[in-house]
């Protein structure tokens, strides 16, 4: 029995005390570019189903296709590092006539990022200000829940340390040298010294770039919910969950730092 799609998809427009997705992870539409499985649940079973996997992605014009052998496609990934890929509705005649879109060469955070400030928990303390590099919901829910405001701002927004009492840069998608606006604000959070910064994934390069490290796009990528890592100082091993395709070289760490975790 295909596993991809048998819950189905829930209601999109469920909202949860605080005025978000109760079912997802971002406000509206569906994030990926297109979606490859071997086979497709067309027939889901669950109590809170409102439409199949596929009905929801042409809702949304989002392509997908199955019926594909995704363990070759898998080795072909291992083989080579991440590529280029593309669907087709025919076989073409040569393979040098398919053009392929390079997501690389985009900023793809700018794509994805929100274009105006939005406040969850007006009332809540204390007031996190979350720059949205591709943030997923969960991320918000996890503050409000505790009590906290969240501004959750664009990726390019100018921060006032006034506004908030600690910082939180979210993950994201694509090269950390695309957001050269987020790495400038990040930047004179730092340079002030006030208040607290913390970033996951993507905000988490940021961070080290804006005190002058580089990042290198990594052939394979860490993908997964049981990557080890080590911290530096106790040796003591700590199992992650990561998604990331880009890495901090640790060689160009400035004098003044060292890594926490490898």
């Amino acid at each position: 029995y295909p596993l991809i799609g048998n819950y189905g998809v829930p209601d999109e427009k469920e909202l949860d005390k605080y005025g978000l997705p109760a079912n997802f992870e971002w406000f509206d539409s569906i994030s990926v570019a297109a979606l490859v499985v071997g086979e497709v649940c067309d027939s889901p079973s669950h109590w809170r189903a409102q439409q199949t996997l596929s009905q929801w992605m042409e809702g949304h014009g989002v392509p997908g296709i199955s019926g594909i052998d995704t363990r070759a496609l898998t080795k072909k990934i291992r083989e080579n590092g991440c590529i280029l890929g593309r669907i087709v509705y025919e076989q073409p005649s040569t393979a040098n006539t398919l053009i392929f879109a390079d997501p690389n060469l985009r900023n793809l955070v700018a794509e994805c990022s929100i274009k105006e400030p939005k406040t969850f928990n007006a009332n809540g303390t204390p007031r996190i200000c979350a720059i949205d590099c591709g943030l997923k919901l969960n991320q918000i829910k996890c503050f409000v829940s505790r009590g906290a405001r969240v501004d959750l701002v664009p990726w390019n927004y100018s921060l006032n340390e006034n506004d908030f009492d600690g910082l939180f840069i979210s993950n994201g998608p694509g090269d950390p040298v695309m957001c050269k606006d987020t790495v400038t604000q990040i930047q004179k959070v730092l340079k002030s010294g006030k208040k607290p910064v913390f970033g996951i994934c993507l905000g988490h390069q940021l961070l080290a770039t804006a005190i002058g490290c580089k990042t290198y796009k990594m052939k394979y990528g860490n993908r997964g919910h049981n990557l080890p890592c080590v911290h530096n100082g106790t040796g003591r091993c700590f199992m992650t969950s990561q998604n990331h395709g880009f890495a901090v070289d640790s060689a160009s760490l400035p004098a003044e730092w060292e890594p926490l975790f490898t």
